[in-house]
């Protein structure tokens, strides 16, 4: 379930730095969905019970943070009495 971003990436260092894993939280209005990818070398090297505990894991680290991130604009809206 590797996908892109079209974000952006933090300053480089003087280390060379490669995403291996990222999370995107996506609101549509009052829509919001949580996407996570992987980088596609270190998804083929997984085995298949490693895929599967990945998967379970990072469906349950979207659901937390798609569902806290929802909460907050929520609570921004309600505050400021329009969108956020």
């Amino acid at each position: 379930m590797a996908q892109s971003s079209s974000g952006t990436t933090p300053a480089a260092t003087d280390s060379q730095e490669t995403e291996i894993l990222f999370v995107v939280i996506q609101r549509d209005g009052k829509q919001v969905s949580a996407k996570w990818g992987l980088h596609p070398n270190l998804k083929e090297e997984l085995k298949p019970e490693e895929w599967k505990e990945l998967t379970e894991v990072m469906g349950k680290v979207t659901t937390l943070v798609g569902g806290r991130f929802s909460q907050v604009l929520n609570k921004a809206e309600e505050e400021s009495g329009g969108t956020a």
